[in-house]
């Protein structure tokens, strides 16, 4: 019995060896590229295989195969973390200053400084604090920030505790821009730039006004872009014949003005008088808002006149520059 079973399981597995043989599956005779080309061209298998790995997220070989672009993603998780790299190559730094001695030598020598960040322990110090305090008082912009902030802002540089931006013009006192704002001319015209950020705006801005012969501009220490590289590119050489004052509160400084016999007059779309039909023949500052927001609330409480454009079309505002100067094209032509 035990024969008889053997020889008949045996004949069993003889008929099945012989039946894949013949099949060719088991064939010798089949070369390599002939079972791969049979894998790759049988479409059953294929769409099999392609499902199996993306159904099945736990199995190894499909995670192996979501892996295989490894060296792709890292790139990409590199280039996002290399904020600092794309910030230090668009960001130009060639007007800025960083480190205690060269910032203090620039300090020193009076250049024309648009803005200081500094550590409080720099600013109290005694090498500095007097420097600090004395730019402060012109206008400069000085902001006490942490240590990271500096870090954040030069890229990772060695700052040592300050940072130091140069500006492109030197700026004069508001007592200075009085004085030579009257020399030679009867009425003059100064303009006072409220909240305007955009460095381009106050380009476009200042070039219009050396344009039409204004006698100078009033800029704000807060809320308003400095005298950077960008400003006097966009200016076009404009800066260099036109006086900038700037100032440490607008609202002080427009009440000034007043008291030497300036009339302050606001462009703004809420203003019952259009621009054409102002008549005033005075020393005027005309004060620009920006055009998001206009000007302040508390600057339109100082103004004396607040003028509009009158505008015919759909659009309800213009651009602040521009604005600038449509009105300094009026007030300068009468």
């Amino acid at each position: 019995m035990k024969n008889s079973s053997k020889k008949k399981f045996q004949g069993k597995n003889i008929k099945d060896h012989k039946r894949n043989f013949d099949s060719g599956y088991f064939s010798k005779n089949t070369n390599r590229s002939e079972k791969n080309d049979r894998f790759l061209n049988n479409p059953a298998k294929q769409k099999k295989d392609d499902n199996f790995k993306k159904n099945d997220k736990n199995n190894t070989y499909s995670s192996i195969k979501r892996r295989k672009p490894i060296f792709k993603s890292n790139t990409e998780f590199s280039n996002k973390n290399s904020d600092n790299y794309q910030e230090f190559t668009k960001r130009n730094f060639d007007d800025w200053i960083w480190g205690k001695h060269s910032v203090f030598e620039a300090l020193s020598s009076e250049r024309a400084i648009n803005r200081v960040w500094c550590t409080a322990e720099i600013f109290s110090s005694d090498k500095f604090f007097i420097l600090l305090k004395d730019l402060k008082s012109k206008g400069v912009l000085i902001e006490e920030v942490s240590w990271n902030r500096l870090s954040q802002l030069t890229c990772g540089a060695s700052h040592q505790g300050v940072v130091l931006q140069l500006a492109s013009s030197k700026t004069i006192s508001l007592e200075e821009l009085i004085e030579s704002s009257r020399h030679n001319c009867a009425n003059p015209i100064i303009l006072a730039l409220d909240g305007i950020t955009d460095p381009h705006n106050v380009g476009a801005i200042i070039r219009s006004a050396e344009a039409f012969d204004c006698k100078g501009i009033i800029i704000p220490q807060r809320r308003s872009a400095g005298l950077t590289g960008t400003v006097a590119k966009v200016a076009a050489g404009a800066l260099e014949h036109l006086n900038v004052s700037r100032v440490v509160n607008l609202n002080r400084a427009i009440e000034h003005l007043k008291k030497n016999g300036f009339l302050v007059v606001g462009l703004s779309g809420d203003g019952r008088l259009s621009i054409s039909n102002f008549r005033e023949k005075v020393p005027l500052v005309v004060i620009v808002g920006s055009e998001d927001k206009g000007i302040s609330l508390l600057t339109q409480k100082k103004c004396d006149f607040l003028l509009n454009i009158p505008l015919r079309g759909k659009t309800s505002s213009l651009n602040a520059s521009v604005a600038a100067a449509i009105s300094l094209f009026h007030l300068t032509s009468k």
